[in-house]
């Protein structure tokens, strides 16, 4: 296998964690490479669900090193309920250690962002973002402000002392003076910091370096990221967007290996399109349509529970996200949810209800989009049970037939094909 980089294709929620864990029994590295637990994946592992926030879902392999890279952000109560639940789940603490690497450039989120994100959702009211209030918001901030605490941190007391000193005079007048919040000593700071320490310790990945360099020279790389394009902060649907970049071009940043590391991108997309929170949603379903695709392919939030909103599969979005994404090929999940649709329609274009202008192309200015509809193109649906198909060979003609337009609108192959959650119900052409 090349070494590989998994991007969500469309509004996250793509079935990203599944494709990544197959992928990952050909590679030697799984590294994460953005994001924080606002991110939710589960994969289904012979009749076993696990859910991964932070942590590769790679780590399910034996002999796998799994590395969470600098540009990702540790909220340290969700790293170890995610630990705790891989452990009731039937993995060893010792396998984890011996696989689980963090660079200790990873960012901290620590109680005061987790404050700052849920008053500024409550303040901001019908203009709120959205988000899932787990602190990754200001944690990004912080670290473009400089103010943020790395992994590494933890490990020089005295250091971190001074930088707390720094840190905590500038986030108490923010919490006090902007927000009316709780304001926090420093040793209430210290004490949870000593905390992280002991709960990371036991991952943090001193010679990162030294590592890298050998998976480089020796090794195969899969680049794991979490979100998708169309949350990217600088190609999403700003500002309904998450903080950092899920695109294929973020991979080389986050993991520290640089672009020419990266020699294919896989974009997942769902054979329709999902999101959850706020923002712009041109083929959103709102009747009783969108919430059979809602039931039927179980469209609930990992992180937060809450349901997503479901719709038509979007080939304006689908070919920006193959632009601006870096994508050289696609794989497609969820297909077997409209094994019992009649019809089954795919958006091909926009057209401006003022103007009745036509674009194939994205606009990106979200401000816009209330003046957008979808342009819609109807398939008979195959009216036949998919999950059980082993190859592509094996799919009814109406489903191969739109595999093949999906693939002439994105202007890539289709070459991974899933139609359940296990791992066994999916296939590669």
């Amino acid at each position: 296998m090349k070494n590989t980089v998994v991007v969500g294709a469309q509004f996250g929620d793509e079935g990203k964690a599944k494709i990544t864990d197959i992928l990952a029994s050909k590679a030697d590295l799984i590294v994460r490479f953005q994001g924080g637990c606002n991110a939710g994946h589960t994969v289904v592992a012979d009749g076993v669900k696990y859910k991964f926030h932070v942590i590769p879902s790679g780590i399910l392999y034996e002999g796998k090193t799994c590395f969470i890279g600098a540009g990702v952000v540790l909220y340290p109560a969700s790293f170890k309920a995610e630990l705790e639940d891989m452990i009731a789940n039937g993995l060893s603490r010792e396998k984890i250690e011996k696989s689980l690497k963090i660079s200790p450039l990873a960012h901290i989120t620590m109680p005061y962002h987790i404050d700052l994100d849920g008053i500024q959702e409550e303040k901001f009211g019908k203009n709120k973002i959205g988000t899932t209030k787990k602190g990754i918001g200001p944690t990004y901030t912080d670290k473009y402000a400089r103010q943020g605490i790395r992994i590494e941190d933890l490990f020089d007391e005295e250091l971190l002392s001074k930088k707390v000193d720094i840190i905590l005079e500038r986030k108490n007048l923010e919490l006090k003076n902007l927000w009316g919040l709780k304001t926090y000593t420093k040793e209430e700071i210290m004490a949870e910091l000593a905390s992280y320490k002991e709960l990371f310790e036991p991952f943090v990945c001193h010679n990162w370096q030294e590592l890298l360099l050998d998976f480089k020279k020796n090794k195969t790389i899969l680049f794991e990221g979490a979100q998708g394009v169309l949350l990217d902060v600088d190609y999403g649907t700003y500002p309904y967007v998450t903080s950092s970049n899920p695109i294929a071009g973020g991979a080389g940043i986050g993991a520290g290996v640089g672009p020419l590391a990266i020699e294919e991108a896989v974009g997942i997309f769902k054979a329709y399109i999902t999101r959850v929170g706020e923002g712009p949603f041109v083929t959103e379903l709102t009747d009783e349509i969108g919430e059979n695709i809602r039931i039927i392919g179980g469209e609930f939030g990992t992180t937060t529970g809450r349901p997503r909103r479901c719709g038509w599969f979007d080939g304006v979005i689908a070919r920006y996200s193959a632009l601006v994404g870096g994508l050289s090929t696609v794989a497609l999940t969820k297909l077997d949810v409209f094994d019992s649709f009649e019809e089954i329609k795919v958006c091909t274009a926009y057209k401006n209800k003022k103007t009745g202008e036509i674009t194939k192309y994205y606009p990106t200015n979200v401000q816009t989009h209330d003046d957008y509809e979808p342009v819609y193109k109807t398939y008979k649906g195959w009216l036949t049970d998919t999950t059980k198909c082993k190859s592509f060979d094996e799919l009814p003609t109406l489903a191969k037939e739109y595999i093949a337009e999906l693939e002439n609108i994105i202007g890539l192959p289709i070459s991974i094909v899933s139609v359940g959650p296990d791992r066994c119900q999916t296939f590669f052409r």
